[in-house]
């Protein structure tokens, strides 16, 4: 009971003071309400320099979080794209600040029209569990970018991870620049009640809709990227094994527990016993094993590994064939498991899986693979494994996705140059890049006229002949 009154008084604390860190920022903003390209270079340098100095702690911290997180992949799939998103940014940011001219109607001339890019003011960020370095960095770096103000709201379930961040943030940013928020669910409930100029959350789909409720009350724009079922579609003529290979990179990546790894595949019936195989032997070859196997990432925690062992059970319960493709397991090290002859009331054909769980759906032709996909709610991403054209403009034209890989999976999200966001019930907005310095920015159109009044021209009284002939001149 004592525990429960100390965490109680801990999570009243922080509640209590996120108005005050919130007005903090607005006051420092207000002083400086459009921080030069100098300025904002010099703090994604320091940002860079910061998580190139750190490497180790941080790999340290996720793995502690996780319970065991391959370094390998942390390095690969966090610390690189951050690192790369901050000199892509670097290397952008004048020319995504130069104000852009835009054309002014022959009626309205002599004037000038522009649109230039203002800061938002402080920026929420709320981050989830998965990838916690990437999905706090990632937006941060469109937000300094755009010359905000950024607090950020870390996941309860990487406790270590968030208190690295915060620490290490705070050895180069004062708190009214950037703040690191730690605790529970309460705290980020209230987090994302506060009135942000904008607000970002990455997570589920039902916490992104109690966000936007939120966020509804102060008319907080957001940007959500949430979820969903991401599907891959095998095509007939494609080989089996450049399909199988690369699925199973995107799926085994982070034992699954990636917002766009592939969440269900779409295999031609008669292949899919040969793409069964592949795919099995593929995910040997990258683990032969799970004991002691450092490459091998654990489920997140106790809850998310009995959520999908929960998935199995309920699979199995409902006519699935479950394939285990390891014998060993160790911890929350889950073997990764094909799911075959699955149907639509099993839950792992409902709910986004977020681990190394795999159905695979036969389908017979395109036309049929494209209905069940358009069929469902749009997802995060989608992957098309063929490589004829036609039926890739087909794919690409005839369903919607946040993103698609043509071939492969994941690595567009680490393409610093596209958008990057979810449709629908797998979000709305974008960031990354452009995309993200825009988000965080207010495009404001100006229309800018000197001395010189033509305009007098069509002031009333209605009526007179030179108005006459504006008006058979422009109306039409």
């Amino acid at each position: 009971m004592l525990v429960d009154i100390a965490y109680l008084d801990q999570t009243h604390l922080v509640i209590e003071r996120l108005p005050s860190i919130l007005e903090r920022q607005r006051r420092a903003f207000t002083a400086n309400p459009y921080p030069d390209s100098e300025a904002r270079l010099q703090w994604l340098e320091a940002l860079h320099d910061l998580l190139a100095t750190h490497q180790q702690a941080v790999i340290d911290a996720i793995s502690q979080d996780f319970g065991h997180r391959s370094a390998d992949e942390t390095r690969l799939a966090e610390i690189m794209p951050s690192l790369h998103g901050i000199r892509h940014a670097q290397r952008h940011l004048r020319r995504w600040m130069k104000s852009s001219s835009r054309a002014v109607g022959l009626a309205f001339q002599p004037a000038r029209a522009r649109v230039i890019y203002q800061p938002l003011g402080v920026v929420g960020i709320i981050v989830p569990w998965n990838y916690p370095l990437y999905l706090a960095i990632g937006p941060l770096i469109g937000a300094l970018a755009a010359g905000n103000r950024v607090m950020l709201k870390m996941s309860e379930a990487t406790p270590a991870t968030g208190q690295l961040l915060k620490q290490l943030l705070g050895q180069i940013f004062a708190e009214d620049q950037v703040a690191v928020v730690l605790g529970e669910a309460d705290v980020a409930i209230a987090f994302s009640r506060l009135p942000f100029d904008h607000l970002l959350f990455t997570g589920s789909t039902h916490v992104g809709r109690q966000v936007m409720r939120a966020a509804a009350d102060n008319l907080t724009p957001v940007t959500l990227e949430l979820g969903g079922k991401s599907p891959a579609i095998v095509s007939a003529k494609v080989p089996i094994t450049h399909a199988a290979e690369r699925i199973a990179f995107g799926k085994t990546l982070n034992a699954g527990q990636t917002c766009v790894a592939p969440d269900y595949v779409l295999v031609p019936r008669q292949h899919r016993d040969e793409f069964v195989e592949a795919y099995r032997q593929a995910v040997c070859r990258f683990y032969p094993t799970l004991t002691g196997n450092p490459d091998y990432t654990s489920i997140i925690n106790p809850h998310h590994f009995a959520r999908l062992q929960g998935y199995l059970d309920d699979a199995r319960a409902k006519g699935a064939r479950v394939l285990p493709l390891h014998d060993d397991a160790q911890g929350r090290r889950m073997p990764h498991c094909l799911v075959l002859d699955v149907n639509e009331q099993m839950t792992l054909m409902q709910d986004e899986i977020f681990g190394p769980l795999l159905p695979v759906v036969p389908y017979d032709t395109l036309d049929d693979a494209l209905a069940y996909v358009n069929g469902r709610p749009r997802p995060l991403a989608l992957y098309y494994f063929g490589y004829d054209k036609a039926e890739q403009r087909r794919v690409l034209y005839e369903t919607h996705a946040g993103g698609v890989c043509l071939n492969d999976t994941l690595l567009h999200v680490a393409q610093h140059d596209l958008p990057f966001g979810g449709i629908g019930p797998s979000g709305m907005g974008q960031y990354h890049g452009r995309e993200g310095f825009q988000t965080f920015s207010k495009a404001k159109g100006v229309l800018a006229r000197q001395r010189f009044n033509a305009t007098r021209l069509i002031y009333p009284p209605y009526g007179r002949p030179l108005q006459r002939l504006i008006t058979r001149l422009f109306v039409r």
